[in-house]
């Protein structure tokens, strides 16, 4: 991370009209390479040995805003690649400088969010940790993350729907985060936590613990609009939730996984698993990810599906989908189909309007063909969010 201070002269423009002239000079710079995405924010740091814990982007940007991220860059002697910086008061000066025209004005995220860290000083609460404002430039999506700070904003970018699971790199991402202690104060890395909980205690406050893991609740770093969350422990940040979705209080989506439409969310949507539009994942029911076992396959549901309570798919279902409840179906399972045969459910991956159950005379498991949707499909005014 770099902390470098330039003292150069501050040059603001007097209209916005000036700044886009400014700015598109320096967007022609030589050396300067547009970033993929860059997110403006607060990183956690662990007072006792400065590890970073988190960062929280409260704004982020992916393919616009390219002003702003030559502004920022410009700022901070930024060419190109990947790289996060510490933003201390002289940068801050410097950068409302640029954005005077906009301070205040409603309709800018980014200079909101630089307004409001240049100028409030991050409360210290009752953990060992101190938190710093930083800028952070990915340079290509398709490039694994190169710290925690990149393997944050690409989780960011994931569950701000600026991207869908699987559009950018998350290789190595379980490496770079930190095992923290989250609670209500924020994360806390492990071995401190205890001495900070007994001087909480003592000081008459309670620290909740909300989980000890590398990913936190995506609801405390992103709202998305129109969803609605039962548990928001049951939803980690990285998950992509498309508006119209409903997750209920058993339901799960992990990490560069999630919806692309409207759907109802009462099982469990494993790392890597999307799921189309008007879908239902029932009650306990649950698609196998990629994480477990090293599987490599990427599950996906289309729209119009329906996985019956306490059901399962390890094979893609195409459009039009419906498996019964209490059927699990993994790339092996023998399925009889229409035509007489019997063929390894895995064949069947992806193909759309079949209906998958079990015969309840033979015990044999079945793939039907189909019409239409399930039923009358998602009730719209459950999904009126």
């Amino acid at each position: 991370m770099d902390t470098a201070t330039k003292g150069r002269k501050l040059i603001p423009p007097e209209s916005s009209d000036e700044f886009l002239t400014l700015a598109d000079e320096l967007m022609k710079k030589d050396g300067y390479i547009e970033p993929a995405a860059f997110g403006v924010g607060l990183a956690t740091i662990a007072d006792s040995d400065g590890s970073v814990l988190d960062t929280w982007f409260g704004s982020v940007s992916c393919g616009d805003n390219e002003r702003t991220a030559a502004v920022l860059a410009d700022v901070l002697g930024h060419a190109s690649g990947a790289a996060t910086y510490r933003l201390g008061a002289d940068h801050f000066a410097e950068i409302l400088h640029w954005f005077a025209p906009f301070l205040g004005k409603p309709g800018h995220r980014n200079v909101a969010i630089l307004e409001a860290l240049g100028t409030e000083t991050p409360a210290k609460g009752a953990l060992p940790t101190t938190r710093v404002p930083v800028v952070t430039f990915i340079s290509g999506l398709s490039d694994a993350p190169v710290d925690i700070h990149d393997a944050y904003l690409r989780l960011h970018l994931l569950s701000h729907r600026s991207v869908q699971p699987h559009g950018l790199n998350l290789d190595g991402v379980f490496g770079l985060l930190a095992n923290c202690v989250w609670t209500d104060q924020g994360p806390c890395d492990l071995e401190s936590f205890p001495v900070a909980q007994a001087k909480a205690s003592v000081a008459g406050e309670h620290l909740v613990v909300n989980g000890i893991d590398k990913f936190p609740r995506m609801a405390d770093y992103v709202i998305p609009s129109g969803v609605r969350i039962a548990d928001a422990s049951r939803v980690r940040l990285g998950a992509h939730l498309a508006s119209g979705t409903t997750v209920m209080h058993e339901g799960f989506v992990n990490f560069n996984a999630g919806t692309l439409g409207a759907s109802m969310v009462e099982g469990r949507i494993s790392a890597g698993v999307v799921v189309g539009e008007n879908s239902d994942v029932g009650g306990g029911a649950s698609i196998m990810g990629t994480l477990s076992g090293g599987g490599k396959e990427v599950i996906s549901i289309g729209s119009d599906c329906l996985i019956g309570a306490n059901g399962g798919v390890g094979i893609s279902l195409g459009n039009g989908c419906i498996v019964e409840a209490g059927l699990y179906l993994t790339a092996g399972t023998r399925v009889a189909t229409s035509d007489g045969k019997v063929v390894k459910a895995g064949s069947l991956s992806g193909v759309p309007g079949l209906l998958f159950r079990r015969n309840s005379i033979s015990g044999s498991v079945e793939a039907l063909p189909r019409e239409g949707t399930w039923s009358e499909g998602l009730n719209e005014e459950l999904h009126n969010n």
